[in-house]
């Protein structure tokens, strides 16, 4: 007899990902039981990138559709994974995006339309997007995480946006890559360039002339949208993350302390 309770998948064991996480626990903030509850975690590793979630911190984050690194080209995929200097890393994997590999679903308006819907609709209450773009095979966000894990909000994002594309396409399958990219936004200047990237993204793919040109894109709102002002942020060792977020939800001041 079969049984009934679902399959669950293990991560896959990577050593060295482990090892890094370990170590950035060691010094970084970690969360309380209470965001614990919630779903924070801290560092940790999903088995292929490692990541920091915590309430009250901005992300620059990325992900793209599953075609988008094609099956004969993953060991060119593995090695850039495996670059030690992550900034490297980064760039290597934004210049492969934006080659335009796979089926590029995100370049249809109907499709690009429905994704960026669903990124911004709750948009103000769960979170608050400072910056966006929808490329034809991936997207890049810039946001403030407030108390709903980054984790929970890339997955619900995905989910939903792949049902109702897939039902659009009249497809089924898998349409983004697991897992997802984040970068910790330490200080106003990150800020700043993080927000440059991601609306200039289209111009430097030779997509668009200019950011406002490009339909799916934060910079045709950038004079509605408000930035927030970052008094102070240190992360590490016995250092605390301080930083004023002005936004709808209202401005306040969110501390972590952490745990040397």
């Amino acid at each position: 007899m079969e049984s009934s309770k679902p399959i669950r998948r293990a991560l896959p064991k990577n050593l060295g990902l482990l090892e890094l996480i370990r170590a950035k626990r060691e010094w970084s903030w970690k969360p309380s039981v209470a965001e614990l509850k919630k779903g924070f975690r801290g560092w940790h590793q999903r088995g292929y990138l490692p990541h920091f979630d915590a309430p009250g911190v901005m992300q620059f984050v990325t992900f793209q559709l599953y075609d988008s690194f094609p099956a004969m080209r993953h060991p060119e995929f593995e090695t850039i994974l495996k670059e030690s200097d992550d900034s490297v890393k980064r760039r290597k994997l934004e210049a492969w995006l934006d080659r335009g590999h796979g089926e590029c679903w995100l370049r249809r308006r109907d499709v690009a339309e429905l994704v960026e819907m669903v990124l911004l609709e709750s948009n103000g209450s769960e979170y608050w997007m400072q910056a966006w773009v929808v490329m034809p095979n991936h997207v890049h966000l810039v946001l403030d995480v407030w108390d709903v894990p980054l984790v929970k909000l890339i997955n619900g994002w995905k989910g939903k946006s792949s049902r109702l594309v897939n039902a659009l396409l009249r497809r089924s399958g898998k349409f983004w890559q697991e897992d997802y990219y984040d970068t910790l936004v330490r200080d106003e200047a990150h800020l700043k360039r993080a927000i440059r990237y991601t609306e200039q993204n289209p111009v430097k793919a030779f997509l668009a002339k200019a950011a406002r040109e490009w339909p799916w894109c934060s910079a045709r709102h950038r004079d509605k949208i408000r930035t927030p002002a970052v008094a102070a942020w240190r992360i590490g060792a016995r250092h605390s993350c301080r930083f004023t977020v002005s936004s709808p939800k209202a401005s306040r001041n969110i501390g972590h302390a952490a745990n040397g």
